[in-house]
């Protein structure tokens, strides 16, 4: 049998950052020019891994948090993968898709 070449996962940017909030009602920084860009990842999954090592080194300060933001989505909002159901899915089971920083 013919090996069927296997298409590229589509990338889905990640951004993870984080930083010192002013308060932990808000999401307001004390300092942007103090904001850790923790870097940009391929899918979720790599975003997510990144987040939560950042996050809990930083555990003993409550004001200190970090984010995941969907770049794909605000880079192609029409595109089928930011509307489809999967996307919808993978935010129900995973609460903190949008934010896991303020689950810390």
């Amino acid at each position: 049998m013919a090996d069927i070449p296997q298409q590229p996962a589509k990338q889905l940017l990640h951004l993870v950052f984080g930083g010192e909030l002013d308060s932990v009602s808000k999401v307001e920084f004390k300092n942007l020019d103090g904001l850790d860009i923790v870097g940009i990842f391929p899918n979720y999954a790599s975003a997510y891994s990144a987040w939560k090592a950042r996050a809990q080194r930083t555990v003993d300060n409550a004001q200190m948090r970090y984010f995941i933001v969907h770049l794909h989505r605000l880079l192609e909002p029409e595109s089928p993968v930011a509307q489809s159901p999967d996307a919808q899915s993978h935010d129900a089971q995973n609460p903190g898709a949008q934010s896991p920083g303020a689950q810390r």
